[in-house]
């Protein structure tokens, strides 16, 4: 069974930093693309950043590029968003998301699925980030 963990949400100041962990179980950490996506309320869900640990191939959303990193640590089977300069804008709940990679080379997961073209087969509960001004 697949289990996405998420953790590190809370309450930060306007250019604060936060980051955030998701830990896998029940799967092959390597055969599957994990991404972060948030939702606020009353707003559509956005992928906020997305990656492939086959080839470490990322994607940003182009609200949060150049301030969030996303990476990955097989030995631990956790994908980290690394949060800086927040914004307000930025509160949401955080859910981390995962789905199989395709069975070719180069299939674009990362901004397949952060894009917005497909959603991810297994979810997080997520966690509450919250940023104040």
């Amino acid at each position: 069974e697949v289990q996405l963990v998420e953790s590190g949400g809370g309450l930060v100041q306007t250019g604060g930093s936060l980051r955030l962990s998701c830990t896998a179980s029940g799967f092959t950490f390597g055969d599957y693309m994990i991404g972060w996506f948030r939702q606020a309320p009353g707003k559509a869900r956005e992928g906020v950043s997305c990656i492939s640990n086959r080839d470490s191939n990322t994607y940003y959303g182009g609200s949060v590029r150049g301030r969030f990193t996303i990476s990955s640590d097989s030995a631990k089977n956790t994908v980290y968003l690394h949060m800086n300069n927040l914004k307000p804008e930025d509160t949401a709940v955080y859910y981390c998301a995962a789905n199989p990679l395709f069975p070719i080379k180069d299939a674009g997961e990362p901004y397949y699925f952060c894009a917005g073209y497909g959603s991810p087969s297994s979810w997080g509960q997520g966690t509450q980030v919250t940023v104040s001004s």
